[in-house]
């Protein structure tokens, strides 16, 4: 019997440091594979789990939502027959649609293969934030979960955080939220406030059905309106267009304080939304560098919107300097070589020629 658990959460949620702690203290014994999708040219993360010695599959030929049904198949196929797994874990690519994950490996359930959780990573600190600036993408994510893993709780005040579960839950009121800090619980109690919830997993894939259309649930008796319909092999024109340099202003504004909630949905694929900017550098840089460099990137006005950064480079000192960085929050630390210094930045309406000097890779 091979369990696949899908761990899904935007840009710099935690899916990995998740991922992490579970195998260290909650997947012991077990024979697990990891497959792991980048939205990005570079794939940064699979040398962070290579620690691990977690076996990795890296899929970086575009996100998960758009090579999904052929590729991700073929993938979980592969997986399932080559290692004969316990457990499957799948990380999709941060701006992938949950949904579009669950609809692709129900497919390749049998009586040996279960879908066992479909878990959303949330920054508590940044909820309202994504909610609102990237609702189809963040919005998707949190209402196809079974488990909300909220992580920085230990960050953000109280009232902030009773917001933000307030907000999630006016997207999914089935789900268990997990609120408590990670460093406060072990990766088996982590894992069983995810499994406890099968009962719930059940009830979503059966009471409910997964709109091809709009990728939210929608109840077996309740009509599902859509403004545009495409069959499935028919090219997605959408109505409303953006030249490259413009800024997406969606039909629906909020005030800063003022409570989001999407009574319509958008239909685009993360590659028409956000763009990925990688290069791999023998260049070598100090820390100080590193950490000047991740405090520029919060400039959206020269640099676009960085949702997220990371990488691997090596230092003057002969060290190898990990860095991750997203809105206002990074972290910079010594790990292990590579074989090459690598480095990847995500978000939308990135300034690459700007990057470029900002990492003096000119």
């Amino acid at each position: 019997m091979t369990k696949i658990d899908i761990f899904s959460g935007f840009l710099g949620a935690g899916k990995t440091t998740l991922i992490k702690k579970l195998i260290a203290e909650a997947f012991k014994g077990e024979k697990i594979v990891l497959i792991e999708n980048e939205f990005g040219e570079i794939g940064i993360d699979g040398g962070f789990l290579k620690e691990a010695g977690v076996q990795i599959n890296e899929m970086n030929s575009g996100c998960i939502c758009c090579s999904l049904v052929g590729d991700f198949g073929k993938a979980l196929e592969k997986v399932l027959t080559e290692y004969t797994p316990d457990r499957i874990l799948i990380e999709p690519s941060g701006v992938g649609k949950l949904s579009d994950v669950i609809k692709a490996v129900s497919k390749v359930v049998t009586d040996e293969v279960v879908l066992n959780s479909f878990v959303t990573v949330a920054d508590a600190s940044k909820c309202k934030m994504y909610m609102k600036n990237f609702g189809e993408f963040y919005n998707n994510q949190i209402e196809n979960a079974s488990t909300i893993i909220l992580s920085r709780t230990q960050n953000i005040s109280e009232d902030k955080l009773n917001k933000c579960i307030e907000l999630l839950r006016s997207l999914n009121d089935k789900a268990s939220v997990v609120t408590t800090p990670w460093d406060n619980l072990t990766g088996k109690q982590i894992l069983t406030a995810i499994e406890n919830k099968n009962s719930l997993l059940d009830e979503l894939m059966s009471d409910e059905e997964v709109c091809p259309e709009c990728g939210h649930h929608h109840d077996h008796d309740e009509e599902c309106h859509h403004e545009h319909h495409h069959d499935h092999d028919e090219e997605c024109h959408h109505e409303h267009h953006h030249d490259h340099d413009e800024e997406c202003h969606h039909e629906h504004h909020h005030d800063h304080d003022e409570e989001c909630h999407h009574e319509h949905h958008h239909h685009h694929h993360a590659d028409e939304v956000f763009t990925s900017w990688g290069k791999e550098t023998t260049k070598k840089f100090t820390i100080a560098e590193i950490e000047e460099i991740l405090k520029n990137l919060n400039d959206t006005e020269k640099y676009g919107i960085i949702l997220r950064a990371k990488g691997i480079v090596q230092g003057t000192d002969g060290e190898w300097i990990h860095f991750d960085f997203v809105p206002e929050e990074s972290n910079i630390r010594i790990g292990c070589s590579d074989y090459t210094g690598r480095l990847c930045v995500i978000g939308s309406k990135i300034n690459e020629p700007e990057l470029k000097k900002l990492f003096k890779l000119i």
